[in-house]
């Protein structure tokens, strides 16, 4: 007996020739290694609504997919990173997930991690398909990042264009985050433009940065003593709530716009009758009755107990883009050549068109706040 091995001595009878049978059954019938997929985002502090939504829209459609089989019969694993909206930890989870054989990564969730990223990403060769990153820094680059997303061009002048055609405000003072500056100055720039061109003007730019001490009272006070005759706030959900909180302790009346990063749920509820009538910039319509969105809608609800807003539903989008592409993916061919190859993509509210630099538009539209909820209006 004390030759025999662990296998024989369990099964009598088993020779070396009927054991390497035995263990090239076992790793015949084993069943594949899963297909990795990573998604960064900000899923704690300030812009965590967003970063959250966008992970819960990426782990549903993985769930999804696994039900129904996986993918080229391999089941998919999502390894979730948190970038705490700070750059070197973006790197630092981003070389991890690579390190970890992702075969692309959903995310990020903002400009200014993006910009941090990406270089990784080329240099590994790893795609980027970001559900929300709109800094037109990233427009017409033939790197490794593609975005479910239109750039701040669209958004920007889409609300320029409102304010003046609606006769609004013409005198107008901004507020914009500097730490997601990549953004927010795209964004202010692109709205500018076309403010100026159309007769408005800008009376100040204020930028702050964003974080648990920032005071908003002197923020509200230093706009509001240009004399503007409306408010333009380019922040996340959190600073835009609580900026104007101050503005309409010290203005109830003023007309104040925001751009889309702050136009998610969260802004509603933290702010309350502060922003009612406040007007944004969106890329996703809440009242779309197409069936795709409606069964997804429901599955989302089911699913984390809540709805799944721009974050949410852009990411099922660029999660599905990935697996679909994977899907279609011959054996060694680059995941890139193939997005760039298929090109179109069908969403769940509007379909998904990659030009050669893997840029894409969603229509944008102006949305009020009125009793509690975002109503379309443009």
């Amino acid at each position: 007996m004390s030759g025999m091995t662990s296998v024989e001595r369990w099964y009598p009878g088993t020779g070396a020739g009927s054991l390497a049978i035995l263990v090239a059954l076992v790793v015949c019938c084993s069943p594949p290694d899963p297909i990795r997929i990573g998604f960064v985002g900000g899923i704690s502090g300030r812009v965590a609504d967003l970063g959250v939504a966008g992970r819960n829209g990426t782990q549903l459609a993985v769930e999804l997919h696994n039900q129904a089989g996986g993918v080229a019969g391999r089941q998919l694993e999502l390894i979730v990173r948190d970038d705490e909206q700070n750059p070197e930890v973006a790197e630092r989870v981003t070389r991890e997930l690579i390190a970890r054989g992702v075969v692309a990564i959903v995310g990020p969730m903002t400009s200014a991690m993006a910009m941090r990223m990406l270089p990784i990403a080329n240099e590994a060769k790893v795609l980027l398909v970001s559900p929300t990153v709109t800094t037109t820094e990233l427009s017409g680059r033939d790197d490794y990042f593609f975005r479910a997303v239109s750039s701040t061009h669209e958004t920007a002048t889409k609300n320029a264009r409102y304010q003046l055609n609606s006769q609004g405000p013409r005198r107008m003072a901004v507020a914009y985050d500097l730490t997601n500056q990549s953004y927010t100055e795209n964004w202010l720039n692109d709205f500018r433009d076309t403010f100026v061109q159309g007769g408005g003007a800008i009376t100040q730019a204020f930028g702050f940065k964003s974080g648990g001490d920032t005071l908003f009272l002197p923020i509200a006070t230093a706009l509001l003593a240009t004399q503007p005759d409306g408010v333009l706030i380019v922040a996340n959900s959190v600073d835009s709530a609580l900026l104007c909180q101050q503005i309409r302790k010290l203005d109830p009346r003023i007309p104040i716009t925001i751009a889309e990063w702050g136009a998610t749920e969260r802004l509603v509820e933290l702010g309350g009758k502060a922003v009612e009538g406040v007007t944004a910039t969106q890329l996703f319509d809440r009242d779309n009755n197409t069936p795709a969105y409606r069964v997804f809608r429901q599955r989302y609800r089911d699913r984390f107990g809540q709805e799944p807003g721009f974050g949410g539903t852009a990411a099922l989008d660029a999660t599905n883009v990935v697996l679909d592409a994977l899907a279609r993916r011959r054996s060694g061919q680059d995941l890139k050549e193939v997005l760039l190859a298929m090109r179109r993509f069908e969403g769940v509210q509007q379909p998904l068109d990659f030009d050669d630099y893997g840029d894409t538009k969603r229509a944008a539209f102006i949305t009020v706040v009125r009793d509690g909820q975002f109503v379309r209006i443009d």
